[in-house]
């Protein structure tokens, strides 16, 4: 296991232009997202009462919030606006994928990187595959939403609510990474030219193995989040400022690595 860690880590050292555009993209999709929801939000907080409002001033603020979300058509524009971004990233992120993808496996072949190479040629299939993979894990979300919304209606405390939220969500995580997963392996061998039946046979014949690599480089990066934080909380002012931003790079870094030893992993078994 170690060894698909350090040839997982050369191949994303070796991919680092491509880290710095996903760190680059990353930032300009968090940018425009924080100024969408902060032009939503701000003008409703404006609205709020006092800092010290009383319970019928609140109510007040409450009753007008609902009126304005449900009886008339105000939030519209925020949907349709919210949602062409989620399409957009939808559209986008499988692009890079794909490029990532085939580049893993033609430096792994060859020694070179081909990102731009693997746009062009694999982009179909690995958008095809990201697009399922979406469907298939939002499906849950038609039972487990409206079953915790009746949960938070009716219960009568937190621990009551999370005793019966809390074992769906959990099933939910569990549905969506093993999906993630298996159709990861997926995309890899579509990327490449491969079968990717072929690749999900070998994915589920290795599976434990290929989920402990996976979940020791999820730990890898809680870890390092962990630590980024606790500086950051340590040492207050410019530093701590630099070093929170500096993880954002760390942390695509840290996604790149994760993706390679993946990578790394599934190829040694299909030899």
């Amino acid at each position: 296991m170690k060894i698909h860690l350090k040839q997982g880590w050369r191949l994303a050292v070796k991919h680092f232009y491509i880290v710095v555009l996903l760190f680059l993209y990353q930032l300009i999709w968090g940018f425009f997202l924080y100024r969408f929801i902060d032009s939503v939000v701000a003008p409703l907080l404006r609205r709020y009462p006092s800092s010290a409002p009383s319970e019928a001033a609140v109510q007040l603020f409450m009753t007008e919030a609902q009126f304005q979300l449900f009886k008339t058509d105000l939030i519209n524009p925020y949907v349709w606006t919210l949602g062409g971004l989620l399409v957009a990233r939808m559209l986008i992120t499988p692009l890079f994928n794909a490029g990532l993808f085939y580049s893993l496996n033609q430096s792994r072949s060859n020694g070179g990187t081909r990102f731009l190479e693997g746009i062009r040629k694999a982009w179909k299939p690995v958008v095809l595959l990201y697009w399922i993979e979406v469907i298939l894990s939002v499906a849950p979300a038609w039972y487990v939403l409206p079953h915790s919304l009746d949960a938070l209606l009716v219960s009568g405390s937190i621990p009551e609510l999370l005793q019966t939220v809390l074992p769906s969500a959990l099933l939910w995580l569990l549905w969506g990474t093993v999906l993630h997963l298996l159709f990861l392996a997926m995309q890899f061998s579509a990327a490449s030219g491969g079968s990717i039946f072929r690749s999900l046979w070998h994915a589920l014949r290795n599976f434990l193995t290929y989920a402990a690599v996976s979940l020791i480089m999820w730990g890898i990066g809680a870890a390092a989040g962990i630590v980024v934080t606790s500086l950051s909380m340590l040492w207050a002012g410019l530093l701590a400022l630099i070093l929170h931003q500096g993880y954002y790079l760390i942390q695509t870094l840290m996604k790149v690595w994760t993706i390679a030893a993946q990578y790394d992993f599934l190829e040694t078994k299909r030899m």
